[in-house]
């Protein structure tokens, strides 16, 4: 694989230092990478140091034997999410002292282009990423963003297949001092490749290399004629460790004042990543989300259809200490502009650094929001389109999603803060939204004529604190018209065959591991409409090279063929990326590489064709 690593001339010398002095607990791990701290092809380690290594053996051999029952518990490791752009690493701020594994590495470099090139030739040849290997790449697929913007809409194109991509590589990260020695040993992550999942041997869960043009300035979703302003955009993003490679820790030394990241792509040009050890921090990290309805229910424990019931969130670090005042939360313009408050609250932040499913940092988007969805046997995907308009109006503050006349259940959902304070505060910056405290609760209104049973009240978010970048969700039950507890039908599952050890769906996405929680929030909106869950899982599986079951093979995760057989656009293009010529005629050309088409894209087209999916396995 040639023009893999890094010029020559971008590569650093390698300079022969002596080791650091990790701490006793790690000693008795020295000897195994002892060849990986000097990696870089210096000679063998000289006599004096050799001496220091031996010392530290035996020193560690005698440690082994002694009795551990009276040592204090360690604390917990902690993943840290490591961030670099244009070659240079974001400051990490963290607990002064404390062990850490690496839960996620986001690695960008952007540039502008003055044409449209679709080879991507500025980004090959001048970023942070010119010296790796773009051989093969090509684009794959293409997207408009339907909410324009001051300079005119948005489209991006997506790139993969160049070697860079592809191919297995490694991350080695090394806490070192002010002078760039090591001050502990260091941690390899093996990112594995493209085409082949082996939870045994790669590190993360989540493995997303890829490339990005994107044009600003387009007249409307779908012409671009005319457009000036080009960006174009490398992307490394890996997160949610295995549980195996969480085990491989670093400990942070007081003297550590940075991580050197280094790949095995371009071994010898190092990103250097600012630490800021952080002494007796306010907070504790974790993450824990309560969801308490102030509204009382009737003697019986249920509550009358046409209620309206009040409910609080309280936001807490993982000792349980309350994140904000209990009745408030903080402004929009106090967390989401500068990426987070004190305490490490996360609002929608899309706005700032743009957001694409599967594509570009979703996981970044870090919305605070909650749903109701009920009654539980009723619950089924939502294909109502929830446009803009009730995103900006002031007197509206939850949204109706789904009523049980239109769409078989019953759904409202918010954002906090309110969809009227984020949203119409971009729209009208002078009316000073942005800038107004928020509350904690809200208001959902049970209609009339709901149906008995069991309602779902979710609250998801995320919370980045001190390096720690983690995700949380709560859901709680309250019982409508009867004390019968009643539960959702699911049609697909149970997912943990390949979302386990790490990947599991508590840990990513939202942390959110009931399913029958997810389709008021996942509703498909005006401007995006790719919301549903069905729409993103066939869109996932079926982009990702790492899903290791046949794609056509529905029966991997859906249980019954029935659910297999209302065929819309949506259903059917969010994985197939082409459709017969005859379809073409009668249904259109396929306009979004998520859907297929527009708005009409979730009607059912037919129930006569298609009740058969071939090797569906059902």
């Amino acid at each position: 694989m040639g023009g893999l690593g890094a010029p020559w001339s971008q590569r650093e010398a390698c300079t022969h230092r002596p080791l650091g002095y990790p701490t006793t607990s790690q000693t008795l791990l020295l000897a195994a990478v002892t060849g990986l701290l000097v990696a870089c092809g210096g000679p063998d380690l000289d006599s004096q140091e050799a001496v220091a290594v031996d010392a530290l053996e035996s020193e560690a051999q005698a440690l082994s034997g002694r009795d551990d029952s009276r040592r204090p518990r360690p604390p917990e490791p902690v993943g840290l999410a490591l961030e670099v752009k244009n070659g240079q690493g974001e400051l990490v701020r963290v607990r002064a002292g404390g062990t850490f594994f690496i839960s996620q590495i986001d690695i960008r470099a952007t540039v502008q282009a003055l044409a449209d090139h679709k080879d991507l030739k500025t980004l090959r040849t001048t970023s942070d990423f010119a010296g790796l290997g773009w051989s093969g790449v090509r684009a794959v697929d293409e997207e408009p963003v339907l909410l324009g913007g001051p300079t005119g809409f948005t489209r991006r194109r997506f790139y993969r297949g160049a070697a860079w991509m592809d191919v297995p590589s490694f991350f080695t990260v090394e806490p070192v001092d002010s002078r760039g020695r090591l001050t502990g040993l260091p941690v390899l992550l093996n990112i594995g490749a493209e085409h082949q999942r082996r939870d045994r041997t790669d590190d993360f869960f989540i493995r997303r290399l890829r490339a990005i043009h994107t044009t600003t300035d387009c007249r409307a979703p779908n012409d671009c004629t005319g457009a000036r302003s080009f960006e174009e955009e490398a992307l490394v993003e890996v997160r949610n460790a295995y549980e195996h490679a969480k085990q491989r820790t670093l400990k942070l030394t007081s003297g550590t004042t940075s991580l050197r990241l280094r790949w095995s792509l371009r071994p010898f040009a190092p990103y250097s990543i600012p630490v800021e050890q952080v002494q007796n921090p306010d907070y504790a990290y974790g993450f824990g989300i309560d969801v308490a309805a102030l509204t009382p229910p009737r003697h019986d424990g249920t509550y009358a259809p046409g209620s309206e019931i009040t409910f609080q969130v309280t936001l807490r670090d993982g000792e349980g200490k309350r994140l904000h005042p209990s009745g408030s939360l903080p402004s929009y313009n106090e967390v989401a502009p500068v990426g987070g408050n004190a305490a490490g609250i996360q609002y929608y932040r899309a706005f700032f650094d743009a957001t694409t499913t599967y594509y570009r940092r979703k996981h970044r988007e870090r919305m605070l929001m909650t749903q109701i969805i009920g009654p539980a046997q009723n619950i089924q995907p939502i294909r109502s389109i929830i446009d803009i308009d009730a995103f900006l109006d002031p007197e509206v503050d939850e949204q109706v999603v789904a009523t049980e006349a239109r769409d078989g259940v019953f759904s409202q959902f918010a954002i906090l803060p309110f969809a009227n304070i984020v949203f119409r505060g971009a729209f009208f910056p002078s009316e000073g939204l942005w800038d107004r405290p928020n509350t904690d609760t809200w208001q959902y209104k049970i209609p009339a004529d709901a149906t008995p049973g069991t309602y779902l009240v979710t609250v998801k978010g995320r919370r980045v604190y001190l390096g720690e970048d983690v995700p949380g969700s709560r859901t709680i039950e309250i019982q409508v018209g009867t004390k019968k507890r009643t539960e959702a039908t699911l049609t697909t599952g149970p997912c943990n065959s390949c979302h386990s050890e790490g990947g599991e769906l508590s840990e990513v996405l939202h942390g959110n591991d009931n399913r029958a929680a997810c389709n008021g929030c996942h509703s498909p909106l005006g401007f995006e409409l790719e919301g549903p869950i069905f729409v993103r899982t066939h869109f996932i599986h079926s982009r990702s090279n790492r899903f290791d079951a046949p794609l056509e093979k529905c029966s991997s995760c859906h249980l019954t063929k029935e659910s297999i057989q209302r065929t819309s656009k949506a259903a059917c293009l969010s994985c197939h990326t082409s459709y017969p010529d005859s379809h073409v005629a009668k249904f259109g050309p396929i306009e979004s590489m998520y859907v297929g088409g527009g708005r009409e894209s979730f009607q059912q087209c037919t129930g006569a064709c298609h009740t058969e999916h071939p090797r569906a396995g059902l």
